[in-house]
């Protein structure tokens, strides 16, 4: 080929790159983390699952599994535990009626989802073998759990944020009635935000506030969604995860959460007992 003809051809070629790059490039796929949650639950709902492995964590037996839909590869924690017990003996004492169930775990993001936190992962039902399983995004970016922290006595870069976070950790868990809350399942990612993970042994059909003591404060938007929640939105979004009991017991819990920061803002002023954290993404 002499150089005449050599230019038009490079000419040709460069412009087909400029038009279709994919061709030789393929396209990147965007980072995970930039998922929004509805492409998440996609994902998890849909995408292979490559490996599974166990976690040496853990009384409910849970599993780690990597997933691909051939553009993305992620993580995702996988519980397939579902115990009903009449009578159930711990070091803490006897539970009645225990229930621990993956279920619970999907109930927790959906109303988390209705509530705005944006502090439970992404969990989506689906079936991993031949079982039933909450399969739970892995969360990205992160750094250690708060129990990590305490023993290895790390100090928190931003007190007040970080007390505001926990605050939220507190209504929610009074709001469930989490048995099981503990410093191994409060996530921390490298930008100090906290994520709650593991819910299986909460949803209680009990009517009264597990520990009252831990309601201190409350943000301004998460108390005005507990006042908006009704049986009707409640349901539609988690009946397949809680039953009838279990709903109208949180709503009763609701009341109790509601009517405590009401009266303590009464009494000690607004200021004291409600402050404004943004809303996560």
């Amino acid at each position: 080929m002499n150089q005449k003809s050599v230019l038009p051809f490079l000419l040709i070629l460069s412009t087909s790159l400029l038009v279709s790059p994919g061709r030789l490039f393929p396209q990147q796929e965007s980072p995970p983390s930039n998922l929004t949650r509805e492409q998440q639950e996609e994902f998890l709902l849909t995408a292979r699952i490559v490996r599974i492995r166990n976690i040496p964590e853990g009384v409910t037996d849970p599993q780690r599994a990597t997933l691909s839909d051939g553009r993305i590869t992620h993580d995702a924690h996988v519980q397939t535990v579902d115990i009903r017990k009449s009578v159930y003996t711990t070091s803490k004492g006897r539970e009645f009626n225990f229930t621990d169930s993956y279920k619970y775990n999907i109930a927790g993001y959906r109303l988390d989802k209705i509530l705005g936190l944006g502090m439970v992962p992404v969990s989506v039902k689906r079936k991993v073998g031949r079982k039933s399983a909450a399969v739970t995004w892995w969360i990205d970016d992160m750094l250690m759990t708060d129990g990590e922290r305490k023993k290895r006595k790390i100090p928190i870069p931003n007190p007040d944020h970080w007390n505001k976070q926990m605050y939220r950790v507190f209504v929610f868990d009074q709001l469930i009635y989490n048995t099981d809350r503990n410093s191994g399942n409060l996530v921390i990612t490298r930008d100090w935000r906290i994520h709650m993970i593991d819910h299986t042994r909460a949803f209680r059909t009990h009517r009264v506030l597990k520990s009252p003591k831990d309601l201190v404060q409350c943000d301004r938007r998460l108390l005005a969604a507990l006042r908006g929640l009704t049986y009707e939105t409640l349901a539609g979004e988690l009946r397949p995860y809680l039953n009838k009991r279990q709903i109208k017991a949180l709503l009763a819990r609701r009341d109790l959460i509601v009517k405590y920061f009401d009266n303590a803002v009464a009494e000690k002023g607004e200021q004291a007992m409600l402050y404004d954290l943004p809303p996560r993404q």
